[in-house]
C-alpha cells in the first residue's frame, strides 16, 4: 500500500476544473484513444454489455468507447458527484441500454455491480491508495473472461514538476502494475511511453496544471515569490525551441480475468 492521497483534495481540484477538462487534457484525450485502440486489439466485441467505467470525470473516455462499442449497461463512477451529468450528455448521444452513475471513493463504496464484461479507466488509478487492492476488488466485479483495462502514469510523470518543486504522487512502475495481476488475471497488455509537450511559456505549463486538476497531490497556496520563482527555475531549466516542455509518462494495462 502507498502513501494516503488525501481523496477530499484530489475531490475538489478536479471540481473546480469539471468544464474546462476535456479542452485542456490534451494527454488524457491520448491516452483515452489508445485505450479504446487496446480493447479492439484485445478482441473486446463490438458490444460490451457491462461496463463499469473508474474515475468517468468528463466524460472523455466514454465519449471515446462508446463510439467504438456498445453497451447493455454503463455503469459510471466518480469521486465528484457533478461528473454524472456530464457523462450522461456523452451517454445519451449513443447505443446504451441503461446509465448508472456510483458516486464516491471506488476503493471503498459497497454494493459495486457484478458479472461485469468490462471495467475501464482513464488516467486515474494513480490517485489509488492501493492499486492491487483495486484489481483484487475489480476481478470479483468481473465475470471470466472480463476485461480490466486502465491507464495511468508512471515514475517519470511530470518530471520537471518534482524536480522543481519536490511533490508528485507515489507512482507505481509498470512491472509493479503488471505484478498487481497476480493469480486472477492474464496479462493482454503492459505498455509504457514517454511524451513531452511544448508550451509557450511555464506560465501556460501551470495553467495547464489547474485547468486539468492534476495538482491535487499539493494543497499549498501559490505565493507572489513561489510563483516568480517557480518560473524562472523552469524557463532556465526546460526550455525548447518553441518555449519550454512538460513530459508525461503513460501506461497502459489490460488483464483478463481467469475462470474462477
Amino acid at each position: 500500500m502507498r502513501k494516503g492521497v488525501d481523496k477530499q483534495l484530489v475531490c475538489r481540484r478536479f471540481g473546480r476544473v469539471l468544464h474546462t477538462y476535456r479542452r485542456s487534457a490534451v494527454m488524457q484525450g491520448r491516452m483515452a484513444d489508445e485505450l479504446v485502440a487496446l480493447l479492439r486489439r484485445s478482441g473486446l466485441p463490438g458490444h460490451a454489455g457491462r461496463v463499469l467505467e473508474v474515475g468517468c470525470g468528463s466524460g472523455i473516455l466514454t465519449g471515446a468507447l462508446l463510439s467504438e462499442f456498445s453497451a447493455g449497461s454503463y455503469f459510471a463512477n466518480d469521486l465528484v458527484a457533478e461528473s454524472s451529468d456530464f457523462v450522461w450528455q456523452v451517454v445519451r448521444q449513443h447505443d446504451v441500454g441503461e446509465y448508472l452513475f456510483l458516486h464516491g471513493d471506488i476503493e471503498t463504496i459497497g454494493d459495486l455491480p457484478s458479472d461485469l464484461d468490462l471495467v475501464v479507466s482513464n488516467a486515474t488509478v494513480q490517485w489509488f491508495n492501493d492499486i492491487g487492492g483495486f484489481v483484487d476488488r475489480m476481478a470479483a466485479c468481473l465475470r471470466p473472461g472480463g476485461l480490466l483495462a486502465f491507464s495511468t502514469f508512471s515514475t517519470a510523470n511530470m518530471r520537471e514538476i518534482t524536480h522543481l518543486e519536490k511533490i508528485s504522487l507515489s507512482y507505481s512502475t509498470p512491472e509493479e502494475l503488471a505484478d498487481f495481476a497476480g493469480g486472477l488475471f492474464d496479462i493482454v497488455t503492459v505498455r509504457e511511453e514517454l511524451k513531452r509537450i511544448e508550451f509557450a511559456s511555464p506560465e501556460e505549463v501551470l495553467l495547464h496544471i489547474r485547468q486539468t486538476g492534476v495538482n491535487g497531490v499539493d494543497g499549498r497556496s501559490w505565493t507572489r515569490e513561489r510563483y516568480r520563482h517557480f518560473l524562472h527555475r523552469y524557463r532556465a531549466s526546460f526550455s525548447s525551441g518553441n518555449g519550454v516542455y512538460l513530459t508525461y509518462h503513460p501506461v497502459y494495462c489490460c488483464f483478463r480475468r481467469k475462470a474462477r
